[in-house]
């Protein structure tokens, strides 16, 4: 897959943090996957935590991040009952060992990774057979902008060509959509032409005001979006 060169000092702290502050499209978010949620559940790059204790009320939750400054503020954000712990996808490295799960939840992380083939193919390994991978990323090229360099993206997506690479792996595709047009807007404003690096608090305030339009995407799927969700299984 394509990939565009890390640039820059990590900004990412910030931006979960102030994405934290986005509860409305978090929670408008959650709810195009939580019926796919059951059993034990593995979150792909935790972070702060931001969907971590909201993932607790349909399954059984383990969390992993790569980075352990992470892991601590997860851990004091979210209830003791949550395992969470290091964890490499990319290199098929766990602070747990031989366990399946029944949903595996990756938001926003594979961008992340350089070999984003090899970490998709050891999600599929960690699935039960039955299970889903619910996988959420951001697309399209012509978006990626200084905001995704800040936060250390290596890449934006291109839909047709993720589902493709899915299938080749052995999944079975249970249906895929692109999300947020109103936040493409914004991003491609920010990113692309006003050149900003952060996500900020007062951007995620203005986001917010117009985030119920984000409805109308409940009824037909947007030309464009931010992101594309899809969802796939293991048979």
């Amino acid at each position: 897959m394509k990939f565009f060169k890390k640039m820059g000092k990590y900004t990412g702290t910030s931006t979960l943090e102030s994405m934290s502050q986005a509860e409305f499209y978090n929670k408008w978010t959650l709810s195009k996957f939580r019926k796919y949620l059951k059993g034990e559940i593995l979150e792909i790059g935790c972070g702060i935590g931001n969907f971590t204790s909201t993932l607790s009320k349909f399954g059984k939750v383990t969390s992993i991040d790569i980075d352990k400054h992470l892991i601590d503020i997860s851990r004091k954000n979210n209830s003791y009952n949550i395992q969470v712990g290091f964890g490499n996808i990319e290199k098929g490295q766990y602070f747990f060992k031989e366990k399946l799960f029944d949903t595996v939840v990756c938001i926003n992380v594979l961008e992340h990774i350089n070999n984003d083939t090899e970490a998709l193919k050891n999600m599929f390994k960690l699935l039960k057979k039955g299970g889903n991978l619910i996988l959420l990323v951001p697309i399209y090229d012509f978006l990626f902008g200084e905001i995704d360099k800040a936060v250390l993206h290596f890449r934006r997506y291109n839909p047709d060509n993720l589902v493709k690479e899915m299938q080749e792996i052995g999944y079975t595709v249970i249906s895929h959509r692109k999300l947020n047009f109103i936040g493409a807007i914004g991003w491609f404003i920010s990113g692309r032409i006003l050149k900003n690096k952060q996500i900020t608090e007062g951007k995620i305030k203005l986001f917010n005001l117009f985030s119920p339009l984000l409805y109308l995407e409940n009824i037909i799927e947007p030309p464009i979006g931010t992101s594309i969700l899809v969802i796939v299984e293991k048979e």
